[in-house]
């Protein structure tokens, strides 16, 4: 049987969702969360997750309202907690607060709640109703909810390229194919990403810091820098160990570490001297890595396109020709027939300063 949901119920949830985006920079490895507590139809309390470790979006709605959360119907985009991990079950505030209703988005996969908030609630008396909003909810935390249920994080790869679709002249000289604007529309997906990846090639061409750098101040938890670099030959090159940001060096199992090294390291799985994407990206999740943005060149690209683990691609196309010398969008990503073609979805198109974004995902 479907829920009932009212048009006070959308409203809310549709608030608390825009609460919960408040801390895509800051909550990772948790999911984003809002909450929002209504009694007599007025808004007595809400919060978001803030960052790892800090109270649960639900704790300071509920301080919010005070006294005022008894009898109130307490909206989340997320389950309640259950467990005891660095804050208290969620659960049980809302039950020694009195709250008459919970109406959440979606059930959390995570294996210490999933469902045992909601059943906890229940067993208090409290009416839980699910589902209001949910595809909203998931899009929002779908960093999360690949790693939890897909046991990888999700993989986003960022590529800019010209009206004739290339990426980079024959040299390799790629700066700048998109614009200003664009180039700080970068910064801002990669505040939200858990993780910025890239390729030995890419550190020896182009010398990246694959740091976040915001015009607006906005506070973030700087992403984990990772390089695929099998033989570990850009270990003691380059500005992407500078800075404050962590960085990961993924290597082939056989290869031998510097011992005057501090990186951070990684071995994985290599056959016919290319890495196993795949295995990367669950060594990447056993990390706590939810999103993934690989800022790279066209070979492993188009690999990680090949091995079909590409979740969604953020393309800036650029007003600008670059000839037919210069370097493809994909190399190693062949399609031979008409059939084999990969069907993308548009989930968003906008301008950028001169350039057009598209946010795209396998049609399949």
């Amino acid at each position: 049987m479907s829920e009932v949901f009212t048009a006070l119920d959308h409203a809310m949830m549709a608030r608390a969702l825009r609460l919960a985006a408040r801390g895509a920079y800051t909550t990772r490895p948790n999911p984003m969360v809002g909450s929002v507590l209504v009694r007599d139809g007025e808004i007595v309390g809400e919060g978001f997750h803030q960052r790892a470790g800090g109270p649960h979006a639900e704790i300071f709605a509920l301080r919010a309202a005070g006294d005022r959360a008894r009898g109130a119907t307490a909206y989340v985009t997320l389950e309640p907690c259950a467990h005891t991990g660095r804050t208290a079950p969620c659960a049980d505030s809302l039950i020694e607060a009195g709250v008459a209703r919970v109406v959440g988005a979606m059930r959390d996969p995570f294996p210490q709640v999933d469902g045992a908030g909601f059943d906890r609630l229940r067993a208090a008396g409290i009416e839980v109703q699910v589902g209001l909003m949910e595809a909203q909810a998931r899009e929002l935390n779908r960093g999360f909810l690949s790693r939890v249920e897909r046991g990888r994080p999700w993989l986003r790869v960022k590529l800019a390229m010209s009206l004739d679709g290339r990426t980079a002249l024959a040299s390799g000289e790629s700066k700048w194919i998109s614009g200003a604007a664009s180039r700080q529309d970068v910064q801002r997906w990669r505040a939200r990403s858990s993780a910025l990846m890239t390729g030995a090639g890419t550190i020896l061409a182009d010398d990246p810091q694959l740091t976040v750098r915001l015009d607006d101040g906005a506070d973030f938890v700087p992403p984990l820098r990772v390089v695929l670099d099998p033989g570990l030959a850009t270990i003691h090159r380059g500005r992407v160990r500078e800075g404050d940001a962590p960085t990961l060096y993924v290597h082939a199992p056989d290869t031998r570490i510097p011992r005057e090294c501090d990186a951070q390291m990684a071995a994985a799985p290599v056959h016919g001297g290319r890495f196993d994407l795949a295995a990367v990206l669950r060594l990447l999740g056993d990390r706590k890595i939810n999103e993934v943005q690989l800022e790279a060149g066209a070979t492993l690209a188009g690999a990680f396109l090949a091995a079909g683990l590409v979740d969604e691609l953020l393309l800036y196309v650029a007003p600008v020709l670059l000839g037919a010398t210069a370097r493809p969008l994909f190399d190693g990503f062949d399609v031979h027939q008409m059939a084999e073609r990969q069907q993308m979805r548009t989930i968003d198109s906008r301008q950028t300063g001169d350039d057009l974004r598209l946010l795209l995902r396998p049609a399949a």
